[in-house]
């Protein structure tokens, strides 16, 4: 019985890591796509500034 409960647990912490990677990794995406849209719209900005002048 012992060892079930030890192969039960060990399932639910992969389980959790797994999660928490997939989290991470949606996570680092988000935060990348957004720092990249952040760039471009200054890069954007700073060549309309320039084009008007």
């Amino acid at each position: 019985m012992i060892h079930l409960s030890v192969a039960i647990g060990r399932f639910f912490e992969a389980l959790f890591f797994a999660i928490l990677k997939v989290a991470g990794v949606v996570t680092a995406g988000v935060v990348g796509i957004a720092l990249a849209g952040a760039v471009l719209f200054l890069i954007a900005r700073m060549f309309l500034q320039r084009r008007s002048k």
